[in-house]
């Protein structure tokens, strides 16, 4: 029952992204709770993990004697982290081979961080780039925050080719205090200059994590027969047989997403591919986890 819920196919019929981000996080906190390995419990909504320099004198020192994890009471409207959530609504991110596009599962993604965001206190916000920023939300945490960024992810249209630049740029002009910054993109560029643009945050003291999203056909392509291929940010075509697809784009591919995955981790940044076709909680498991300090 839960999974049916996290289903993307399944979401894709309901109307309104914030009933579509609600129905996730609802059903993904209800299978953590039930989940004997994850330690989820009520101190989700009620409790901010510890970090070095905190007051010790917040700390429930009942908490730690049971869980030997500290965590530091939670009082009404403290702002627990600043979340910045990068959203690329370029091009290529319209290419969908069941019936959903990439950006239709990056929009669920995004909302149900923004909407996990929300229901712990953190002061979110949203930036919509493709070659350019397309919109941008500043984190807040003050009334209808939420309605805003849900509006503002709801609204983004596929436009022109990615440039990681821009939004990087923008978001270390407005980043005032480090934070959580979450960029969900296909990230078609090579994985050197991938890093080479992102990394800055990182090394500034912000958490990164990278949600590379793709379609299950662009990680292991299966073709009946000889396809014409077009690049849908530079139009580029070429012509692909089978066999091509089966053993030297397999190869490419995952050099590819290896080398991504073995640099992010490099430059200590969180990296996490997410298949299309794939229920949302592995991508939601990842980000709490991270959220939480525990990786």
């Amino acid at each position: 029952m839960l999974q049916r819920f996290l289903d993307p196919s399944v979401l894709a019929g309901i109307s309104g992204l914030d009933l579509v981000a609600k129905t996730v996080v609802d059903g993904f906190i209800s299978g953590l709770h039930r989940s004997p390995d994850f330690g989820f419990s009520q101190e989700f909504a009620e409790y901010r993990a510890y970090s070095p320099g905190d007051d010790l004198r917040h700390v429930d020192w009942n908490v730690f004697a049971r869980s030997e994890k500290m965590f530091l009471k939670r009082y009404r409207g403290e702002t627990n982290c600043q979340v910045s959530v990068l959203l690329d609504a370029s091009r290529s991110m319209k290419y969908g081979s069941r019936g959903m596009e990439k950006m239709e599962y990056a929009k669920f993604l995004a909302a149900s961080i923004c909407y996990l965001a929300h229901l712990q206190r953190d002061a979110a916000g949203l930036i919509v780039f493709d070659s350019e920023v397309r919109q941008f939300v500043p984190p807040s945490t003050r009334q209808g925050q939420i309605m805003r960024l849900l509006h503002g992810i709801d609204q983004a249209q596929t436009g022109a080719e990615t440039v990681l630049e821009k939004p990087f740029a923008h978001l270390v002009d407005y980043l005032r205090r480090r934070g959580v910054v979450v960029a969900i993109s296909d990230f078609w560029e090579q994985p050197e200059a991938v890093i080479k643009t992102v990394g800055p945050l990182r090394s500034r003291g912000n958490e990164l994590i990278l949600f590379h999203v793709l379609d299950p056909q662009e990680i292991q392509p299966k073709l009946r027969g000889p396809m014409l291929l077009e690049d849908l940010e530079s139009g580029a075509k070429m012509e692909v047989s089978p066999d091509y697809a089966t053993h030297e784009y397999k190869g490419k591919m995952s050099a590819h997403l290896e080398d991504m995955k073995s640099r992010a981790a490099g430059a200590n940044i969180d990296y996490f591919l997410v298949d299309t076709s794939r229920p949302l909680d592995e991508a939601l498991r990842q980000y709490l986890a991270i959220r939480a300090g525990r990786l």
